[in-house]
């Protein structure tokens, strides 16, 4: 373990994640109209970027992301923080995310910045409003990244997918993105503290993910029908993921 990489990426994390978020409130409230949804794109891709460089995260992908002219619902399964940079600085939009991630020091705040929509599994009329929300988004033609899975695993295997997401999909004319992540070494975020994940991830030398984006899908079926394709899907995409991660270099 090397003290001095660890700390100055720490350190890092925080200054890019204050900074990122400072400059962005700034640029949010001077643009106007449609160019408030281009301006927080920018600056999420932004963070998201510099954060995985800072980290080392050797990004493996494979798959075309598309257009949103009318919304993307981007799903992946969901394995650890770094995914969250990941689907951010390639798909952009707005995350789903649970509710306790918005008292988290630094990170929380700068996630309700960007209009996280946050929901508590456990209480249902938080699980209506949310739905409710993502609706809006999809009809606003905007993109929404879910980790439908509903909190992280340390597998390769796909739990079932919570259908909030895909009932508010059926009422837009949205295209649902499938996407598989995989990990090679210890980057999962499970069991432990974010603080003991962040020092973890900050003390590792780099690390390796794949993702495979598959092919977008229409919302022509009921929520339980379009939660099965894109469940399955995803599974497929994790193994394509797997070999990515851990292909020699």
């Amino acid at each position: 373990m090397n003290p001095l990489r660890r700390a100055s990426r720490v350190a890092g994390f925080g200054a890019l994640t204050l900074g990122y978020g400072t400059g962005f409130a700034i640029a949010h409230r001077q643009a106007k109209g449609a160019t408030k949804r281009l301006v927080r794109d920018a600056w999420v891709k932004g963070w998201s970027s510099s954060l995985i460089d800072l980290f080392a995260i050797d990004v493996r992908a494979t798959g075309l992301v598309p257009g949103n002219e009318n919304g993307l619902l981007v799903v992946s399964n969901h394995r650890s923080t770094i995914d969250i940079g990941i689907i951010l600085r390639l798909f952009g939009g707005r995350m789903v995310s649970r509710a306790d991630i918005a008292k988290w020091p630094i990170l929380g705040r700068a996630a309700a910045s960007v209009d996280t929509i946050f929901v508590d599994r456990q209480d249902t009329i938080s699980g209506m409003a949310t739905v409710r929300t993502m609706r809006r988004c999809l009809e606003e033609r905007d993109t929404l990244c879910i980790f439908p899975e509903g909190t992280t695993y340390g597998d390769d295997e796909v739990r079932p997918f919570h259908q909030g997401a895909f009932v508010a999909a059926t009422r837009s004319d949205a295209l649902i993105v499938p996407v598989g992540l995989a990990y090679g070494g210890a980057a999962g975020f499970v069991n432990e503290a974010f603080s003991e994940h962040l020092l973890r991830m900050a003390s590792a030398e780099s690390t390796a993910v794949g993702i495979a984006i598959g092919v977008p899908f229409r919302c022509d079926s009921r929520a339980a029908e379009l939660a099965r394709q894109a469940h399955s899907q995803v599974s497929d995409l994790v193994r394509v993921a797997r070999t990515l991660a851990e292909a020699q270099r």
